[in-house]
């Protein structure tokens, strides 16, 4: 057992569990309660068994005194001289910082040090058969902390939701839709060695019952509430909690009318949808009466409603303590800023001082250049092997002599000194490459090394062409053999690449070259500062610099690393120092990958047989060699002097070196053999561990607390040594080097001794500059670096190296990570491989590829969050991967203290590759960005990550009515009210006014002008299908009035609802109700094609509004008594039906005329967008004043034609429809609007053929016409159609207007002569059918009458609208929002804003309800139930102060009125009104009240399959409905996007995301969303989603 866990096993079981769980106090007292629980069992540090536990201060005291750099005055150290002021320190007592071990620690965990018994190699055998995992991030050590920290979550047993997903979404990703990841692609960085059985791996280490205890760890140990697999349906255990949950949940509404649907539970209740929509959209299968109680917000049992139970029951416990929030202004929504933690670790110890290598030493038998070696080499001895290259089998395929890299110079020297070339090789053929490069160095062209190209797309590849552009590079050399795998086109050419520049490809094989002349030597040049070549270098953002090394600084690194290494002539080192090689004639032997995935032994073997001296390796041939080595038996390692790790700057590829240590030291490995370096493109070498002959001297080692780290701090692990990172040192700094460490951000100032920064270097071996970017080079590649008085320490540039670490004690230099792997959350820095080694330490491994896993950070709301991805085995199921992705995110926060904001799994072989094989990061970023991923899982953490939210807002104490008046005559705000014109002061010459019924009207009409036609209805085709004059209206209307006193029997003041489809029937019918006295109330007809859901609603309006007679037509009274409808409603329950084709031919006795005008006209029924069913009371007095109103709005007369594409059932659409031309004399052309279906074009053609001046049409309309006909303009402008007659537009709705959608309408018909301003909104609502009417005049003045401006569109704050303030903004403003003129109000009506809650009259800057007085209000609403509070709260309102007299009704509807500077006809300023959404459906979440529209417009923004979107609120959690254009696959790429946008626009957390089909969210027939249907359908689980995501 590890000696770090034995005193946590001490505890007892009390304190244990005491100390699992933090709750919410704060980190310091935390920590005190902490050490008071466990002090008395703390063990203290192991000092005397065995290890050499140095104690040292980091680097060099305070008054140590300092060399100069006799060119560069730079404050430096030398190397030797550390060691000993480290000894004077530490005697001096100083206190440590942190420790350093120094050799292999006694009390390191025994499987680090122990020789491999049988067992642990068969354990090695398994995990190599199971598809290995990345080597690179390989730590036992780390994969116990790991299982340490997912113990921890034992005690809670709190069920996580899983992710719903489609059957057919599961299939998919099934074992044969993929093959495996591709790892034969000659990878570098491909960590997984390909076993030959496919069987299932067994876990390492021992861990068998370890994932049955993580499990319950996880959850519970019950598994009922997660076994409920995707693709099961039906209910959950945890519903019946659920219900009892939320009963307690009341859903409060302010202004609602009675929700009548909950009237019959007989059969479940669908709201309609447009007629003959069924084309385009398909009615979802979903009720809400039978199977929702939704007036209570009590649920029903589904699986749904028990999985959003879980969520809220995981957010309920926070996991840290929530961070302290603050808020200024109720204008401003300030972000949470980040509060430095009191107890974060802070450097302490000295400025450090630059550290310099041992000088350079000048052999006098050193070449000029290497140029100059080559040819001697290859004039002394030309037939000495320079490099032998190995086939698939270990035999020789190659030997490269000292005299071959000439020919490629005889050929090279044609294009002329100084172009710049690519060398496109493949990593498995060094002899052409190296050929290649020193003939371009012989002929002085510059080579630019790249990788070989696979596709015309290449992940990165475009990038790469750039530098190619940049570079001026026109020929690439390539060998024979990649030449021919090159993709060709057809005609057998080479294509061009995405990106790259038009290349002439030359093939460097001996056959295609001519040979020089044997009298010609090449001319030899000592080295300059000329480019020698460029060596390109990919950024964390995808973009490709190149590094320009010049021949002097090639020359110099070559020199440093002979030096450093200690090299000879002669020697026989194995792979990859070429330039050290050439200069000292060695024989380098090349093992290429496709061997090393053969034969994993191969390396070592080739050291046996060729007694090499040195050997270059990675971490991963190392552990791939422990491995296979039982295979072996006579290995013998004592000829190595050095064994280089390349990849030493990897912190995690100590657990490598010391498991190869322990295995291979009996087979003459000698410790002090291994030699991790570091390396970068900018500095090239940066420092490498020296070869020493003394095995007493152990290399530096240190234990890094990475709570540390992440604050740049350098401290040993207090914490139960879970979380630390154990690095080795690479080595001293280079010969003839400066290195210092700056701070990783701001400016660069020289890090503290205990201090983490990025490692510069000053030396005449590094990269010189970025090519062609001057600036990049000064601002970024170069650095100064400054102390803290701010004097720049030398006036020679460093060279920043990518690398983070220090300089410790004795000068050795230690590397914890890279620059590009840097991720900066909350003000601490994590780095992605330590993230990366986490992940891969969570046991079991099994469903996920080792090596395919990206972790990079996105940008969400002023922050960075971490996402990883990972490619999941096509044969993991479903539960096992989140099961497994959730221990992944309890083991990061555990380990680093950092939520992870998303973890997504994709298909395996699906994420971009890099030319050797390993995960093209910035390209996956990209994709994840732009919705591209197409992940088979997502888990999104948003809760736990996104902390700086801003503060939930306070509800302020409400002001006193004094105090408000006074406040705004201060402020000199006005109160918001405003007012159309006044009727009594119109003068006009309207007949119609000594009426007061609109029979008598009618009546009047059909004798003064009998033959004028009011009414024209068209057909799909655009024919008249049918016309009403004035007599024949009458005469229609008699004959209907007959029948329902004859054969119906009513009586005066009866109810008839009239079911027709739009048209003159509708008409005749109501005006006829009229003449018997009767009340109408018109009712949408059920659809054919979709009776089992329409019919319902028709069902429910007849009784609900107690009609005692239905009238209709032949075909619908067929359809009412079919045996469709039987299964559907109670048919023998329908009153009176009667059918109105066919007529007696008689009139009537008399016609009634109402006794008084307040008495009932017509009831109007509409369904509201939040599901409710209300009937409101229109009198005579109501209906004639609102004609009269509309006429004079609108300029109406008997001279005019007026064509109306509107559903003629309910609000502005009945009354326009049915009673504006029998008032006021005009032609209507009536365009029913489920005709357009069929002919999108119907409408506009009318309007141009008729050469309308004014038309009204409803939202869906216009959709329908933007959609259907934006191709077709051109093929429209041929055939005649005309728009430029329209002078005004309106579209009829009961919302906020439709900015986008009006603007793309006015755009689209521009060319077709729509005038921009033609197009105007109307305003209603239930109470008032029409508020605003905004006709447009673009006539000249005489003209235009009495007509107002034109709409003023205006850009709020969308902040300030949250807290119900109106700020305006510029357009194009950070968060603004464009509000568009409802309209101009009509002609008789006053409005006031008035706060919802206290009824007080509010200034014009905010947001308030708006309250209606005119004389066309309805008088109540009908109901059955008598709710008397509901009726005088919604008609009969006062305000609580200032005008307590005049009674208003309330619309429901918040808005502001906005004084603007345009004048009206009369000179008097004009009062715009802006709607901004209803009351019912504002979402008061945190405080502060959303609109949905507003945060379904950013979601329908986020992504390009996004086509509708509806959010609405379940138990404070947001609830984001997205319809689904394109393949089931993308539903998953909608998540982080949807979570993404409505976290940066709108500052709140999404809780569930639903992906759906087409269709499914519910459209009435205006065009309005049924949100609350929507709600009811997913709560019931109805809505037979694609993908349902569940954030945690």
């Amino acid at each position: 057992v590890d000696s770090r866990f034995l005193w946590r096993r001490a505890l007892p079981r009390q304190v244990r569990v005491r100390r699992t769980y933090r709750g919410d106090i704060t980190q310091k007292g935390y920590e005190k309660k902490r050490s008071k629980l466990i002090g008395a069992y703390l063990p203290q540090p192991p000092t005397a068994n065995g290890a050499a536990v140095v104690r040292c201060r980091l680097q060099h005291s305070e008054g140590a005194p300092r060399r100069t750099f006799p060119s560069a005055h730079i404050g430096v150290c030398d190397v030797r001289e550390a060691a000993a002021r480290e000894r004077a320190a530490s005697a001096a007592g100083n206190r440590p910082l942190f420790y350093f071990r120094f050799g292999v620690d006694q009390a390191l965990p025994q499987e680090r040090r122990a020789p491999v018994t049988p067992s642990s190699a068969s354990r090695y055998h398994r995990r190599r058969s199971s598809g290995s995992r990345d080597e690179r991030y390989r730590s036992d050590v780390h994969t116990e902390a790991v299982q340490a920290a997912l113990a921890k979550h034992k005690e809670r047993k709190m069920a996580v939701p899983m992710p719903s997903k489609r059957r057919s979404l599961v299939v998919q990703t099934s074992m044969d839709a993929y093959t495996p990841p591709d790892t034969s692609s000659g990878s570098e960085d491909e960590g997984s060695v390909q076993g030959d059985s496919q069987g299932t791996p067994t876990s390492s280490q021992g861990s068998i019952n370890m994932e049955h205890w993580i499990s319950q760890a996880i959850h519970g140990s019950t598994t009922s509430t997660t076994s409920s697999s995707s693709t099961q349906s039906g209910g959950s255990g945890a519903a019946h909690r659920l219900a009892d949950v939320m009963a307690q949940t009341h859903i409060e509404n302010h202004s609602a009318p009675p929700d009548v649907t909950t009237y019959t539970s007989e059969h479940s209740i669908q709201v309609e949808r447009p007629q003959g929509s069924t084309g385009s959209r398909t009615a979802p299968k979903y009720g809400n009466a039978e199977l929702m109680e939704t007036g209570d917000g009590v649920p029903v049992s589904s699986r749904v409603s028990a999985k959003i139970q879980q969520l809220v029951n995981t957010l309920k416990r926070p996991k840290r303590p929530p961070l302290r929030e603050f808020f200024v202004d109720d204008f401003e929504e300030l972000l949470e800023v980040q509060q430095p933690d009191p107890n974060q670790p802070k450097p302490e110890g000295a400025q450090m001082l630059a550290m310099r290598g041992e000088q350079l030493g000048v052999v006098t038998n050193w070449p000029p250049s290497l140029e100059a070696a080559l040819q001697r080499w290859g004039t002394i001895s030309p037939k000495a092997p320079c490099l032998t290259t190995m086939d698939t089998n270990g035999k020789p395929l190659y030997i490269l002599t000292y005299g071959n890299p000439e020919r490629t110079w005889f050929s090279l020297k044609k294009p002329g000194p100084h172009v710049n070339v690519a060398l496109v090789f493949p990593n498995n053929d060094p002899a052409a490459f190296m050929a290649a490069f020193y003939g371009c160095l012989l002929a002085e062209v510059v080579p630019v090394p790249i990788e070989v190209p696979l596709t015309r797309k290449d992940a990165g590849s475009q990038q790469i062409g750039f530098l190619l552009g940049s570079c001026g590079v026109t020929v690439a050399l390539t060998s024979d053999a990649c030449h021919k795998g090159l993709p060709k086109s057809p005609t057998g050419e080479i294509p061009q690449f995405k990106g790259w520049p038009k290349l002439l490809w030359f093939v460097t094989e001996s056959k295609h070259l001519s040979k020089p002349p044997r009298d010609w030597f090449p001319h030899i040049k000592d080295a300059n500062n000329d480019t020698a070549y460029i060596e390109y270098k990919t950024c964390k953002d995808g973009s490709v610099l190149g590094v320009t090394v010049t021949r002097t600084a090639l020359l110099t690194h070559c020199q440093a690393l002979t030096q450093a290494c200690g090299y000879t002539e002669g020697g026989v080192p194995d792979p990859d120092s070429w330039g050290p090689c050439v200069m000292n004639m060695m024989h380098v032997i090349s093992i290429p990958y496709s061997l090393m995935k053969v034969n994993p032994l191969s390396w070592i073997q080739k050291v046996c047989q060729y007694k090499a001296k040195v050997a270059c390796v990675k971490s991963r041939d190392m552990h791939w060699a422990l491995v296979a080595h039982r295979d072996q038996r006579d290995i013998n390692l004592s000829s190595l002097r050095m064994l280089i790790v390349a990849d030493g700057a990897n912190p995690w590829s100590i657990s490598s070196c010391d498991a190869f240590l322990n295995v291979f030291q009996s087979k003459g490995l000698r410790q002090e053999v291994i030699c991790p370096c570091a390396s970068s493109p900018e500095a090239l070498t940066v420092a490498i561990r020296r070869p020493t002959d003394d095995s007493n001297q152990p290399p530096g080692r240190g234990v890094l607390s990475m709570h540390g780290l992440t604050y740049g701090v350098i401290r040993v692990d207090s914490e139960e040594k879970l979380s630390v990172l154990t690095v080795q040192d690479v080595g001293l700094v280079m010969p003839g080097a400066i290195m210092c460490s700056v701070k990783p951000d701001g400016v660069p100032q020289l890090c503290r001794t205990d201090e983490v920064g990025e490692l510069c270097v000053c030396a005449a071996a590094t990269g010189t500059s970025y090519y062609g970017l001057s600036g990049m080079t000064k601002n970024t590649f170069e650095v100064f670096p400054m102390t803290s008085s701010g004097a720049p320490i030398s006036e020679y540039p460093f060279i920043r190296t990518g690398l983070l670490g220090f300089v410790g004690p004795g000068g050795l230099v230690f590397v914890v990570g890279k620059m590009d792997g840097l991720m900066v959350v909350s003000g601490r820095r994590h780095n992605a491989d330590d993230i990366v080694a986490t992940a891969l330490a969570v046991e079991p491994m099994k469903f996920v590829y080792r090596g395919r896993i990206a972790v990079f950070s996105v940008t969400v709301l002023h922050d960075e969050r971490i996402v990883i991805v990972a490619e999941q085995r096509p044969d993991s199921t479903e539960e096992d991967s989140f099961q497994w992705m959730s221990r992944v995110l309890q083991a990061i926060d555990s380990i680093h203290q950092v939520g992870v904001y998303c973890l997504a799994l994709v298909p395996a072989n699906t994420l971009p590759k890099t030319p050797l094989g390993g995960i093209h990061l910035s390209e996956t970023k990209q994709l994840f960005l732009e919705g591209s991923l197409h992940p088979c899982n997502v888990l999104m953490c948003p809760h736990t990550c996104v902390t700086n939210l801003p503060k939930p807002r306070q509800k302020q104490p409400e002001i006193g009515p004094a105090s408000v008046m006074v406040g705004n005559l201060v402020s000199g705000k006005r109160i918001a009210q405003a007012s159309g014109r006044d009727l009594g002061q119109i003068e006009d010459n309207d007949q119609a006014r000594k009426f007061l019924f609109l029979s008598e009207v009618l009546q009047w009409r059909a004798q003064t002008t009998p033959d004028h036609v009011l009414y024209t209805l068209l057909n799909c085709r655009g024919a008249i299908a049918n016309s009403l004059t004035c007599v024949q209206l009458h005469k229609r209307a008699e004959k209907i009035a007959v029948m329902l006193m004859e054969r119906g029997h009513l009586q005066d003041g009866d109810h008839v609802a009239l079911v027709y489809p739009p048209g003159i029937d509708l008409i005749a019918a109501f005006y006829g109700c009229l003449y018997a006295g009767c009340v109408p109330i018109t009712v949408r007809p059920p659809h054919p094609q979709n009776i089992a859901t329409t019919l319902p609603t028709v069902k429910m309006i007849v009784e609900v509004s107690r009609s005692a007679c239905l009238m209709t037509t032949q075909l619908i009274c067929k359809l009412l008594r079919s045996r469709e409808a039987a299964a559907a409603v109670d048919v023998r329950t329908w009153p009176l039906i009667l059918d109105t084709d066919d007529l007696p031919k008689k009139r009537p006795a008399q016609i009634c005329k109402p006794c008084n005008p307040d008495t009932l006209a017509y009831l109007d029924f509409s369904v509201s967008t939040t599901g409710m069913l209300a009937g409101v009371k229109m009198s005579h007095a109501a209906t004639s004043a609102f004609c009269r109103s509309i006429k004079l709005q609108c300029e109406l007369y008997p001279s005019r034609e007026v064509a109306i594409c509107l559903d003629p059932y309910c609000g502005l659409g009945f009354v326009l429809w049915c009673l504006c031309s029998v008032y006021a004399g005009h032609q209507s052309i009536l365009i029913p609007p489920s005709e357009l279906e069929a002919n999108p074009a119907l409408w506009l053609l009318a309007v141009s053929q008729y050469k309308v001046r004014d038309t009204f049409c409803s939202y869906s309309v216009m959709e329908l016409c933007t959609k259907g006909l934006g191709s077709q303009t051109e093929s429209l402008k041929a055939r005649g159609l005309d728009l430029s007659r329209v002078r005004t537009c309106v579209v009829v709705a009961e919302e906020r207007p439709r900015i986008a959608l009006t603007q793309s309408f006015s755009k689209l018909f521009k060319d077709l002569g729509l005038h921009p301003r033609a197009v105007s909104t109307s305003f209603g609502c239930r109470v008032n059918l029409a508020i605003c009417l905004q006709p447009h005049r673009l006539w000249t003045l005489a003209e235009q009458g009495t007509s107002g401006p034109d709409p003023t569109t205006v850009y709020v704050d969308m902040r300030a609208l949250r807290h119900d303030r109106v700020r305006l903004v510029e357009r194009g403003s950070p968060h603004s929002l464009p509000l568009m003129e409802s309209g101009k109000i009509l002609p008789g009506v006053r409005i006031i804003i008035a706060n919802p809650e206290t009824k007080g009259p509010l200034g014009d800057s905010h947001l308030g309800e708006i309250w209606v007085h005119s004389a066309h209000n309805a008088s109540g609403y009908f109901t059955i139930y008598g709710d008397e509070s509901l009726q005088s709260d919604h008609f009969n309102s006062r305000l609580s102060f200032g005008d307590t007299q005049t009674i208003w009704a309330r619309t429901g509807y918040l808005g502001f009125l906005r004084r603007t500077e345009l004048t009206d006809a009369n000179g008097e300023r004009h009062d715009a009104l802006y709607v901004v959404g209803a009351l019912d459906e504002a979402m008061e979440l945190r405080g502060m009240r959303y609109h949905p529209i507003d945060i379904e417009t950013s979601v329908i923004r986020a992504h390009k399959s996004v086509t509708e979107c509806a959010v609405f609120t379940w138990t404070n959690l947001l609830v984001v409905v997205v319809e689904l254009d394109g393949s089931e696959q993308e539903a998953l790429d909608l998540v982080p996007l949807v979570t993404n946008v409505v976290l940066e626009e709108h500052y709140l957390i999404v809780g569930v995301v639903v992906v759906v089909d087409i269709g499914v969210i519910p459209i009435n027939s205006r065009g309005e969303k049924q949100r609350m249907h929507l709600r009811d359908g997913f709560l019931a689980d109805q809505l037979d989603p694609i993908y349902v995501a569940y954030n945690m």
